[in-house]
C-alpha cells in the first residue's frame, strides 16, 4: 500500500507533478546508482559510463548511449549479447564527447569499437567528436547511424526510434561470431534501411527536470507520429478505437514495407500498461493477415521509452533466418 505521509507525498512532487524522484537535479545519478545497485554484471564509470563488469579480451566491442528517459535503453542493454557499454546523458539530453570517449576506452579490445547512434543532432555530433578523438589515439572506430523513424518524410533526417534496440541486438550478436569491426559495420549499415517504425501518443511525457510536458495535448486527442523526445507526431486527431490506430499507423508503413514476412516490435512508450501492448499486437496482427502479411517474430514491451508518455509503436523488419537468429541469441540483458 502507497503512504500518504503528507512529507513522503510532497518530496515527490516537481511543481505539482507526482513522480518518485527525490531529487530533480540528481536523476541521472540516483538511476545510475540503483542500476548498479541491482545489478552485478555491470558498473559505472567516469560518472554516467555504464560498462560490463567482465570485460571481453578480444572481438569488437560495442557502445551506444544518449539522453536518460528512453529506460531501459540503453544502460539495460550493456550485457553479454548486446552491448559493452553505455554513455548515459541528462533527461533528453546527449552525453558529452568526453564521456563517450572514456566509453570507447574502456571496452575497446585492440579489435575496434563500433558506435551505435540514433540520428539526432546532439548524439550524432557528439559520438562523432568522440570517435575523432579517439582515432587521434590510434583505436579503431567506426559509427552507424539509426534512423527508423518513418514519420519524417525526409529520410536523412529521419529519428532513430525503437529499431535502435533491434540494431544493439543483431550486433551483439555479431560480435559474438568474431565477424570483424569492418564486417559488422557493412552488415548493419544494410541492415538499419530495412527497419521502419512509427508511433503514436494518448498524452506528452512530463520531463522532470523541469516539470514541464513537451507539448499541450487534450484529453480527447493522439498525436500520430512521435518522436521519443516528446516531438510532436505527422498530425493530431480525435482519439479512436485500437483497431482504427494501428490502421493510421500501419498505412504509413505499408507505404514502404512491401514485405509479406516480418519480425514485429509493439514497444510501449512508457506509460502504456503490458495488457494494452499485447491489445496492440493482437489487432495489428488481425490487419497483417487482411494485407496476408506474416509476423513471423513478435517482441512486446518496453524497449525505448519516453518517461511516462502513454502510448506506443510499432516497428517492422523484414523476416529473415540470419535476423531471426541473431534476435533470438542468448543474452544477459534482463530487458530483451
Amino acid at each position: 500500500m502507497i503512504s500518504t505521509n503528507k512529507k513522503f507525498s510532497e518530496s515527490i512532487k516537481i511543481n505539482g507533478i507526482n513522480n518518485n524522484i527525490k531529487e530533480k537535479n540528481n536523476i541521472l545519478t540516483d538511476m545510475l546508482e540503483g542500476i548498479a545497485l541491482t545489478n552485478d554484471n555491470i558498473e559505472i564509470i567516469s560518472e554516467t559510463v555504464v560498462v560490463k563488469k567482465n570485460k571481453k579480451n578480444s572481438g569488437v566491442a560495442l557502445v551506444s548511449g544518449g539522453g536518460s528517459g528512453h529506460e531501459p535503453a540503453h544502460a539495460g542493454y550493456v550485457a553479454n549479447g548486446m552491448l559493452d557499454a553505455a554513455v548515459c546523458g541528462e533527461v533528453f539530453t546527449s552525453p558529452t564527447p568526453d564521456k563517450i570517449l572514456d566509453a570507447i576506452k574502456e571496452v575497446d579490445t585492440g579489435d575496434g569499437v563500433l558506435l551505435i547512434v540514433k540520428n539526432y543532432a546532439g548524439d550524432v555530433m557528439n559520438f562523432e567528436m568522440a570517435q575523432e578523438m579517439a582515432q587521434m589515439e590510434d583505436i579503431k572506430v567506426e559509427r552507424v547511424i539509426v534512423n527508423d523513424d518513418i514519420a519524417v518524410s525526409d529520410v536523412e533526417k529521419r529519428r532513430g526510434v525503437a529499431g535502435t534496440v533491434f540494431v544493439h541486438k543483431y550486433a551483439g550478436y555479431l560480435a559474438d561470431q568474431g565477424l570483424s569491426l569492418e564486417d559488422i559495420k557493412n552488415k548493419i549499415e544494410s541492415f538499419i534501411p530495412k527497419i521502419k517504425s512509427i508511433g503514436m501518443a494518448l498524452t506528452s511525457p512530463m520531463v522532470p527536470t523541469t516539470g514541464k510536458y513537451s507539448f499541450d495535448i487534450d484529453d480527447n486527442e493522439m498525436e500520430i507520429g512521435i518522436g521519443i523526445h516528446g516531438e510532436k507526431g505527422l498530425h493530431r486527431e480525435a482519439i479512436q478505437p485500437v483497431d482504427v490506430i494501428i490502421k493510421r499507423l500501419l498505412d504509413e508503413l505499408l507505404k514502404e514495407v512491401k514485405d509479406q514476412s516480418l519480425i514485429v516490435m509493439v514497444n510501449g512508450m512508457g506509460g502504456t500498461p503490458l495488457s494494452e501492448l499485447n491489445i496492440v499486437a493482437k489487432y495489428l496482427n488481425q490487419q497483417f493477415q487482411e494485407h496476408d502479411i506474416a509476423a513471423k517474430q513478435w517482441f512486446v514491451g518496453d524497449y525505448m521509452t519516453s518517461l511516462d508518455m502513454q502510448g506506443f509503436s510499432i516497428t517492422v523488419v523484414p523476416y529473415s533466418e540470419e535476423i531471426e537468429k541473431g534476435l533470438l541469441a542468448p543474452t544477459t540483458s534482463r530487458y530483451f
